[in-house]
């Protein structure tokens, strides 16, 4: 992997392929990967009890020098980690093919924790979330853009369907070391 790519946020909308990107990317490099979903959500969907400790975890995690960091654009995790990123992977994907795939995930994983999440976080049908996904482009992408432009200095890449996200991977030189998703800091 270039030396320029060493601290990693992947961002998107829910659905967006975010947490699978971060653990190819982890696979191929060796970098480990962070969710923060996981890092966020406590059993039973509860939110972290103490924001204080969440961003003080994202912190730590972006201290070191090589990181993957996948998730939204969390306002909680604080702008630290578009401050120490050298590249930013924005998942550009269009709304429908999310909320499709919201929609798939919910399928596959109803009643199950997907890999990507805390202990006890089950798959639900949930239309407050799905809601979120369709009014993701106007509400959440310009507040995380002008987070991006505030903090961050390094590489961007957009990446906006499949083929986009294909291309990019097969641009990555293979590691000769597996690291798994990290489980926490």
């Amino acid at each position: 992997m270039s030396s320029s790519m060493n601290r990693i946020i992947v961002i998107g909308s829910p659905g967006s392929g975010k947490s699978t990107l971060a653990r190819e990317i982890a696979v191929r490099s060796g970098i480990p990967a962070f969710h923060l979903d996981k890092l966020y959500w406590q059993p039973g969907w509860v939110p972290h009890p103490d924001l204080n400790v969440f961003r003080s975890t994202v912190d730590n995690i972006v201290a070191g020098e090589r990181w993957i960091l996948d998730g939204g654009f969390y306002d909680a995790a604080g702008p630290e980690r578009f401050v120490r990123a050298d590249t930013v992977i924005f998942l550009d994907v269009p709304t429908v093919v999310c909320l499709f795939r919201a929609i798939k995930r919910w399928l596959l994983y109803r009643g199950d924790t997907r890999p990507d999440l805390a202990p006890d976080c089950p798959e639900k049908f949930d239309l407050e979330f799905y809601q979120y996904i369709l009014s993701y482009r106007t509400e959440q992408i310009p507040k995380g853009e002008a987070m991006i432009e505030q903090y961050f200095k390094g590489r961007m890449i957009r990446l906006g369907n499949n083929a986009d996200r294909v291309a990019f991977l097969d641009g990555l030189p293979a590691s000769p070391r597996e690291v798994p998703d990290h489980d926490g800091a």
